[in-house]
């Protein structure tokens, strides 16, 4: 068998296709494809060429986890997760997250500080809630602890800002439908009475 071209993806100008007796057979990333020392007119057995048919099996499934964390940055599980769906073996999902991790893209700690810190800017959120929407990415206890910890917002100011902010909509003017919002954030009845308490006297 010999490799007759090596041409360049219209749609994806970092991908290679390889075809193989005149027929495609696989496709590489340009990374990959030169690390390979794949050339036209090189002949392979057939234990060769399935070995490079599973190597760019994996590297398509690398390919599809970096478009992933391009979008925005994921757990471990998150990951293990997508590729499950997309039918990888548990030890093709094993390799791609540890070469995912030896890139600096896995990293469920920094994952978690980057989760809290864009969730701190997008709205007033409560810890309890910060700590089950971590949980739902199967972030450790251990690593959510340590990322709350180094967190310094104040929570009571951060309920406060939230009840002066959803005052403003009339349908919260209503003292119960805002505790029933109040809980559904996370936090708990004593803080919201206090809360708004507070807001009331201002």
């Amino acid at each position: 068998m010999k490799i007759t071209s090596i041409k360049q993806q219209v749609k994806r100008k970092d991908r290679y296709a390889v075809h193989v007796d005149g027929k495609y057979s696989f496709s590489l990333g340009e990374l990959e494809l030169i690390n390979s020392g794949l050339r036209l007119g090189q002949e392979l057995n057939k234990t060769e060429l399935e070995e490079l048919e599973d190597k760019a099996k994996l590297d398509k499934a690398y390919d599809r986890a970096l478009g992933l964390v391009a979008i925005r940055q994921r757990s471990k599980w998150e990951i293990t997760d997508y590729l499950k769906r997309k039918k990888y073996e548990q030890e093709e999902i094993e390799n791609i997250l540890n070469k995912l991790s030896r890139a600096g893209y896995v990293d469920d700690l920094a994952f978690a500080t980057a989760w809290v810190n864009n969730r701190r800017l997008l709205k007033p959120i409560s810890k309890r809630k910060l700590i089950q929407e971590l949980r739902q990415k199967r972030v450790s206890s251990e690593i959510i602890n340590q990322v709350l910890a180094a967190d310094e917002t104040i929570e009571a100011e951060v309920l406060h800002e939230l009840v002066v902010k959803k005052r403003q909509q009339t349908k919260y003017k209503d003292d119960l439908k805002l505790m029933q919002y109040l809980s559904r954030q996370g936090y708990n009845y004593g803080d919201i009475k206090e809360a708004m308490q507070v807001e009331s006297e201002d």
